[in-house]
C-alpha cells in the first residue's frame, strides 16, 4: 500500500479510482496499474470490472446539494486504458470493443488532476467530455448541455468553465498533431493474460481527498 506521494505503484497491481466532490464519492471503480512514472499514470479495466455509481442519473443540480447514493455495479461496455498525465485535468481513455482488439474510440474526460491516496487516485469529472474517432478523424463534444447547465446553476464559475474547456480545446491541439499519448501506439496494447479483474476492497471509501 502507498504511504506518500513519492512511492509508485507497480505495472499489475490493483488501486481503485475514484470520483470525489466536495468531501463526497460519486463514485469508484476497481483498476490495475499499467504504467506510474513522473510522466504517465497509465490504468487498465475491463468488462467485468466491479464499480460503485449513482443510483440514478446524477443531474448538473445534484453537484449543487452533493446528495448522491452509490450502488454497486459492473462496467460492461469496453475495456478501458486510462492514460494520464500529472497535473493535467483530463485523461484520455483509449476504449476498446468488449473482449476485443477494435478500437471504438478516444475519450477524452475533462476533470480535476488526479490525487494520489493510500488505495488509488481520486478526481473528479467536469461534465464537458470530448470523443474522438478510432481512426480520430473526426471528434465532437459530449454533454454540453449538462455543462452549460452546471455553469447557469453556479456549480462551476465562469473562469472555471473557460479554463475546463480550455483544456479540451488543448487536447484537440494534441490528437491534431499527433503527439503523445496518440502517437505512441497504445491503441496495440492489450494486458498480460495472467491478469485478473482486481475486487474493489472494502475499504474503498476511507478518506477521500480533496
Amino acid at each position: 500500500m502507498q504511504s506518500n506521494l513519492i512511492n509508485r505503484w507497480k505495472s499489475g497491481d490493483p488501486v481503485v479510482l475514484r470520483g470525489v466532490w466536495r468531501h463526497r464519492f460519486w463514485w469508484a471503480c476497481s483498476t490495475t496499474i499499467v504504467q506510474d512514472t513522473a510522466d504517465l499514470l497509465a490504468l487498465y479495466w475491463r468488462a467485468g470490472t466491479p464499480n460503485m455509481v449513482p443510483a440514478q442519473r446524477p443531474v448538473p443540480r445534484d453537484l449543487l446539494t452533493n446528495k448522491i447514493s452509490l450502488v454497486s455495479h459492473t462496467w460492461v461496455e469496453t475495456d478501458v486504458l486510462m492514460l494520464a498525465t500529472p497535473e493535467a485535468a483530463h485523461a484520455v481513455y483509449v476504449m476498446w470493443e468488449t473482449g476485443q482488439t477494435e478500437l471504438r474510440c478516444w475519450y477524452i474526460d475533462l476533470q480535476e488532476p488526479l490525487r494520489r491516496t493510500e488505495i488509488g487516485f481520486d478526481t473528479m469529472d467536469h461534465l464537458l467530455d470530448l470523443v474522438i474517432s478510432a481512426d480520430r478523424s473526426k471528434w465532437h463534444w459530449k454533454d454540453e448541455d449538462e455543462f452549460e447547465e452546471a455553469v447557469a446553476l453556479g456549480v462551476y464559475s465562469i473562469e472555471e468553465a473557460r479554463a475546463i474547456r480550455a483544456e479540451g480545446e488543448r487536447v484537440i491541439k494534441i490528437f491534431q498533431a499527433n503527439q503523445s499519448p496518440f502517437c505512441d501506439g497504445w491503441e496495440r496494447w492489450s494486458p498480460p493474460a495472467a491478469w485478473v479483474i482486481p475486487s474493489l476492497p472494502d475499504d474503498w471509501d476511507t478518506s477521500p481527498t480533496e
